[in-house]
């Protein structure tokens, strides 16, 4: 039947005009069911409609509550929020990169550099390209201690190097390649909202993995995997976003042996890698299974959007299809432009200021924010912040848009959409850090209050 979908209408219609308003809690399934006349799994589905339509969240122990924006997070974060301050894009810009890059730009701009560089591409670039982008791949030493991938580090093959217009593509590319439609993708319990996007557009159910406040749990992956069966898994080994954790060497090694025993593939989401140098990727321990990930537009500036994956030999002919059937391979001339810059030491130079930066802005933020449940690295550019008892996520998020600033609710990230912890994203990269400073002072004294201070 399909009158549950007419009661989800009248709800939708009510958070439309305004009459159920964002952070609204709606009531117990039960009672909605007697207050409507209808059975309880009626009412279990009206709420699982919504939920589906991006109207409500529900967060565990507390109940369902009417979202603070409609729409899918992954759009909302793939656009500047419309905010004096936006902490929920997270791209970092240092004030001498600028200099660095126009320096290492100026050879391209010779007749003959500049013809060679405007002509086409394919997803395998160039010789030159490959080269450079495996060296930037590498992690050539590992971190004192770490026993995992050898003291020697890692480095990645040229020839394994494929290339897109942006890390998002690189990622689109390896799901299609790895997961048919219709299959499982095991990913974090909490993930990067673009892979909701592109699992949704590409018809692949994501299946959350059980994790603790170190990351993902090994032991538990065999369980999962012969309850629902997975095709690969996607995963952020180091400086997850949101949370900050990067994998310990005892459980690289443990997921790598759990990988190869059980035969799944993995995509491994490199994008913040560059601010823990020293400690290698999954890749290292498992280099026929993994295809990993990356681009330099954290790594160098927002609009260098070139993307690139290391992939094993035996899936290298399906990403390439993928990235040929997607028109994702990449611009010429802004390859040319990341060969010249890794190769003249400008991209190393970036990272380095970034690193610095990073742990400046998380100084800041630790300090500004202390007493607050933080999760983070101290290299992080982004901080998990679980909200006093009085807020919930959506409520906080609506609180701090009226007074400017916008951060980034838990739901964005949560794979299971009926449940959603009472938390934040807070992005520290974009604002200057006196803007940043006063942001997060007005969260702090924001949290401080009640949901109760938004109506005076």
């Amino acid at each position: 039947m399909d009158d549950y979908r007419v009661i989800a209408d009248e709800i939708a219609a009510s958070i439309a005009d305004g009459r159920l308003r964002p952070g609204e809690q709606l009531p117990t399934q039960r009672a909605f069911a007697r207050r409507h006349g209808i059975a309880g799994s009626t009412a279990g589905r009206v709420y699982r409609e919504l939920v589906r339509r991006g109207l409500v969240v529900g967060e565990v122990g507390r109940g369902t509550f009417v979202r603070a924006a409609r729409g899918t997070p992954g759009v909302a974060l793939a656009e500047p929020a419309v905010a004096r301050v936006d902490l929920e894009l997270n791209y970092p810009v240092v004030p001498e990169q600028s200099a660095l890059l126009a320096h290492g730009l100026a050879p391209m701009l010779r007749a003959d550099a500049l013809d060679a560089a405007l002509r086409p591409v394919g997803a395998a670039g160039t010789a030159a390209a490959r080269a450079a982008f495996a060296s930037l791949a590498s992690d050539t030493g590992a971190a004192a201690g770490d026993g995992a991938g050898g003291g020697a580090g890692w480095r990645a093959g040229a020839d394994d190097v494929l290339f897109a217009a942006n890390g998002r593509q690189a990622i689109a590319a390896a799901l299609t390649a790895l997961v048919p439609p219709g299959q499982r993708l095991g990913v974090e319990a909490l993930t990067y909202p673009v892979v909701k996007a592109l699992a949704q557009r590409l018809g692949i159910t994501l299946v959350p993995l059980p994790t603790d406040a170190d990351g993902l749990l090994p032991d538990a992956l065999p369980a999962v995997h012969r309850a629902t069966p997975l095709h690969a898994l996607y995963l952020q080994p180091r400086l997850h976003n949101p949370l900050g954790a990067t994998l310990a060497p005892e459980r690289r090694a443990a997921l790598a042996a759990t990988l190869e025993r059980l035969g799944l593939p993995l995509v491994e989401d490199a994008i913040w890698s560059f601010l823990r140098p020293g400690t290698p990727p999954l890749a290292a321990l498992a280099p026929e299974s993994t295809v990993l990930v990356d681009s330099l537009s954290k790594r160098a500036a927002p609009g260098l959007t070139t993307g690139f994956a290391v992939v094993p030999a035996r899936f290298r002919a399906s990403v390439t299809a993928a990235l040929r059937s997607g028109g994702w391979t990449p611009s010429g001339f802004a390859l040319e432009a990341g060969v010249r810059w890794i190769g003249d030491g400008t991209v190393a130079a970036i990272e380095e200021a970034k690193r610095v930066d990073a742990t400046e802005r998380q100084r800041l933020a630790r300090r500004i924010l202390a007493g607050q449940a933080l999760r983070s690295d101290p290299c992080s550019y982004h901080v998990w912040w679980e909200l006093p008892p009085a807020w919930r996520a959506e409520t906080f998020v609506a609180a701090a848009a009226r007074r400017g600033i916008a951060v980034t609710p838990a739901a964005a990230f949560t794979v299971d959409g009926r449940t959603s912890p009472s938390a934040v994203r807070v992005g520290l990269a974009s604002p200057p850090l006196p803007v940043l400073a006063g942001a997060l002072e007005t969260l702090a004294l924001t949290a401080a209050g009640t949901p109760e201070d938004l109506l005076y």
